[in-house]
């Protein structure tokens, strides 16, 4: 005797129903049924952004320098053995100083690279340091 069967949130289920105009909340509310909460925000700010997919190291410029040096000043404000660096988006001499005592501190190679690892250590440390991944 079947008493029951749970629907699964599968990736074919959820695009047709996009297709036929519901939007993510609705296809949520389709498979989990409607006395769950969902917490909604306009716009969210501070999460770390992915991967440049290219090391940042002495030399490099640019937005993502900028990001990593201001996340590295976050996180200086509770691990004060990483100097504090100018957040200017040049990657300098005071920037590889920073990211090598960074990964020295978290068991990373201290190459004062910031390759695809050091990225993802320095966002995972910035959003557990700035708590931006609670909700206030």
């Amino acid at each position: 005797m079947f008493i029951g069967f749970r629907i699964r949130l599968t990736q074919w289920g959820s695009k047709s129903l996009g297709d036929q105009g519901y939007s993510p909340i609705e296809i949520l509310r389709y498979y989990y049924g409607d006395d769950m909460y969902i917490n909604t925000a306009e716009q969210i700010s501070g999460i770390p952004s992915s991967y440049p997919g290219t090391e940042l190291r002495t030399g490099s410029r640019g937005d993502k320098v900028r990001q990593m040096q201001e996340q590295l000043n976050v996180i200086a404000e509770v691990y004060s053995a990483i100097p504090r660096v100018i957040a200017d988006g040049i990657f300098g001499a005071m920037t590889t100083e920073a990211v090598k005592e960074f990964q020295s501190i978290f068991g990373l190679p201290q190459t004062g690279v910031v390759d695809f690892p050091t990225w993802y250590k320095i966002s995972e440390i910035y959003v557990g340091i700035s708590r931006i991944a609670e909700l206030r």
